[in-house]
């Protein structure tokens, strides 16, 4: 009976653990894939280095310097490249890889952004949104570039 119940407790702290792990994992939206000069992370009032390899999340807010440029991969395999001094928001972010369902809205504050779009935007334009302080765009194609000044 104390094998038993001993068996149960570690299976139960084992399923506990794998499923901690995939929902740390699930929150992945994407990837930075390049990364030159000043880039950071801005995530839960945390600091994180924007280098290559760098996973992404909801609500994370990329930032790059006077010399930044940041590269990125989402996992709809939308491109995004923010250029010197920009600051962008992910703030929403959904898909299903199955049906290639989702939503994407990102805001640029400040720089230049250019876009490549993917899977969600290709079976749904109006699920992918970039706010901008004087603008929404929606994408109704599959590449731009947009700035924004000082």
């Amino acid at each position: 009976m104390l094998r038993s119940t001993l068996r149960l407790r570690a299976l139960a702290a084992a399923i506990a653990l794998l499923a901690a792990a995939a929902a740390a994992a699930a929150t992945d939206i994407g990837q930075i894939k390049t990364s030159r000069g000043d880039v950071v992370i801005e995530r839960s009032g945390q600091t994180l280095p924007g280098g290559v390899g760098a996973r992404l999340q909801a609500a994370d807010v990329i930032r790059t310097g006077t010399d930044g440029t940041v590269g990125i991969t989402m996992s709809d395999n939308s491109l995004l490249s923010a250029g010197p001094n920009s600051i962008m928001a992910l703030d929403r972010y959904a898909f299903d890889a199955t049906t290639n369902q989702g939503q994407f809205d990102t805001t640029l504050r400040k720089g230049s952004l250019s876009v490549v779009s993917g899977r969600i935007a290709k079976q749904s334009p109006e699920a992918m949104t970039v706010r901008t302080p004087t603008a929404i765009l929606g994408v109704r194609g599959t590449e731009f570039v947009v700035a924004v000044d000082d």
